[in-house]
């Protein structure tokens, strides 16, 4: 994976405590029932008609197109266990903080007489609870990944590189190229 957006929302996912819905069927029964029943608006949401949306969920259709069941997919995804995410956002955010295993290219912007040659680095590092906050209320708002990426390296760059204010006190860091990411609550 190399996206921070996708690593948080995998993270997420295994916070879950039940399995997401597998069949067309069964998926499009929990939209429906997101919506309130509403066919139209899910049938709107899916690019599809409503007879269509009546259809999958009565199981008289059981196959979709690969890209409509990969829409399903997708809005099933984000919406199944709110409150669930909540607590785990909250807890990630307040006490516990979030942890990244990433191999990437660091670029260094550093003191004069130290080497800010882009390095291929894989780090594991705990980041405290006031950077999963960030990361999570930024992909909440809509952040862009370039974004994300940021906030991620100035976690890494406190946390790891400077060692919370211990060393390298000029030092900035940045991703240059992201081979992996992973997040775990």
């Amino acid at each position: 994976m190399a996206t921070v957006g996708e690593g948080l929302e995998e993270a997420l996912e295994r916070a879950f405590t039940r399995p997401v819905p597998k069949s067309a069927g069964a998926r499009m029964r929990y939209l429906v029932k997101q919506y309130k029943g509403r066919t139209g608006d899910v049938a709107r949401l899916l690019g599809i008609s409503r007879r269509t949306v009546e259809r999958y969920v009565k199981e008289q259709i059981r196959r979709p197109r690969p890209e409509l069941a990969a829409r399903m997919e997708r809005e099933v995804r984000r919406r199944w266990q709110p409150q669930v995410r909540a607590r785990a956002r909250k807890a990630a955010a307040t006490t516990g903080g979030i942890m990244i295993d990433t191999r990437a290219r660091f670029g260094y912007t550093a003191a004069p007489g130290t080497t800010d040659d882009a390095r291929l680095r894989h780090l594991t590092v705990a980041l405290p609870p006031d950077f999963a906050g960030r990361l999570f209320e930024a992909q909440e708002a809509g952040a862009t990944e370039q974004r994300l990426r940021q906030i991620a390296a100035e976690g890494l760059q406190e946390t790891y590189f400077k060692d919370h204010g211990r060393r390298a006190q000029g030092l900035l860091v940045e991703y240059t190229d992201l081979e992996h990411i992973e997040f775990e609550l």
